[in-house]
């Protein structure tokens, strides 16, 4: 077993290199990334790596590194450019989904928990051990992060003895969910079909970056790249300094570190996109034309990878009741926001990016959102920001409602 930082992470480069080296060579390969997209690749075999024991990252800093570097760093490159009148432009689709996914997981929980404890009543427990406690984290988890879970855990006093079971939950049915997503993605012209869905939106804000990076883009120099790279980590490391001060600010003002304010990668994530924001309103804006998205998508993707490093399929074994709860949670999440999606005639993309935005946050959004093309991440990241607003009065909400099923 592998548990090398350096290592892994070498692992990680080559399979990447692979597989777009494979990509890049076209013939049957084309028809294998048609059935299974080259994204959902990036994040399974690393997955797979994990699972079958070939490497260990139970003491890896690897995510830390990832999240606090590889995120922020790609939120800035691929902002640089963005188009805001065309984001402003997809429309109140987008907004409805991201509420239908939440409300899907608000009614979710007390479904799914209700289901289970029908079958097998031994789930519920009593005191610091009963059930809905444990699962309020959960919704902590997938309607706001990391912070509205840490809340949930500290209000409803969930055993911390169990409470490693419940994160089990989250990675492994979070990261399944995710899976399908990232195919979903590979495929989703054929569902807008089904959903009957006008796209126009998307492809013009799609388009429009296309022919704005077509017009821009030049023969770098070193002197481009290591401005590109200059301003990207500067603009990192001033996202890194600013939201130490205000994660502080806000502990002292609430009086305890598990607030959504508090949460200094909140602040990381919100200060980076507004750098790359505020950048596309000025001159910097022409870096893209050196491969500003280009450099942010290298980085979406070595995330992509690394986050598959944190899912071990082997763990739906452990605590299998609390698995079936989250799997019939995830279920009616889903299931709800295609029939909304149905209705609406939303395309997959709400679908896909209105759920991450919830389940997985701003670590994970902007993955499913550059997976249909890298300029629309950004959605991904300005929607996981609402996710985090939300989280802990939709998690009390659900919290409150498992408990009344207990």
């Amino acid at each position: 077993m592998i548990s090398s930082d350096i290592v892994i992470f070498g692992i990680l480069a080559a399979i990447l290199a692979v597989l777009f080296f494979l990509r890049e060579r076209g013939g049957v390969w084309d028809r294998v990334f048609t059935f299974v997209p080259i994204v959902l690749l990036c994040y399974l075999l690393p997955s797979l790596l994990v699972s079958f024991g070939i490497i260990d990252t139970s003491e890896s800093n690897l995510w830390g590194v990832a999240k606090d570097y590889f995120l922020p760093a790609a939120l800035v490159l691929l902002t640089l450019s963005i188009d805001m009148k065309g984001i402003i432009g997809l429309g109140p689709k987008a907004l409805i989904m991201f509420f239908t996914a939440t409300i899907g997981i608000v009614l979710g929980g007390p479904l799914a928990l209700w289901i289970v404890a029908s079958i097998d009543p031994t789930i519920l427990g009593e005191g610091e051990n009963a059930a809905w406690r444990g699962f309020a984290t959960l919704a902590g988890s997938w309607i706001g992060g990391g912070a509205n879970q840490t809340a949930m855990l500290e209000v409803y006093g969930y055993n911390p003895e169990r409470y490693a079971a419940m994160v089990a939950v989250d990675i492994v049915v979070a990261n399944i969910w995710m899976a399908f997503l990232l195919y979903g993605a590979g495929m989703s012209t054929k569902i807008d079909k089904w959903l009957d869905a006008d796209s126009s939106s998307i492809d013009r804000l799609r388009d429009t970056m296309a022919d704005y990076s077509a017009q821009v883009e030049r023969t770098p120099s070193s002197n481009d790249l290591i401005m590109l790279m200059g301003i990207t980590f500067a603009a990192v490391g001033l996202s890194h300094f600013m939201a130490g001060f205000l994660s502080s600010f806000f502990e002292n003002l609430f009086g305890t570190s598990d607030a959504v304010l508090a949460s200094g990668f909140f602040w990381v994530v919100v200060i980076s996109t507004t750098i790359g924001l505020t950048a596309s309103f000025t001159r910097a804006r022409s870096l893209e034309g050196v491969g500003a998205s280009k450099f942010g998508t290298v980085f979406i993707f070595l995330l992509v990878a690394v986050i598959g490093t944190k899912m071990d399929i082997f763990q739906l074994g452990d605590a299998p009741l609390f698995m079936a709860v989250g799997m019939i949670w995830m279920l009616f999440h889903s299931a709800l926001l295609l029939v909304v999606a149905k209705v609406i005639k939303a395309p997959f993309f709400f679908v896909a990016v209105g759920s991450k935005a919830n389940v997985g946050g701003a670590a994970s959004a902007p993955v499913v959102a550059g997976a249909f093309h890298p300029a629309l991440a950004p959605v991904g990241v300005l929607l996981a920001v609402l996710g985090y607003a939300l989280g802990t009065y939709g998690a009390i909400l659900c919290a409150e409602m498992m408990r009344a099923v207990g």
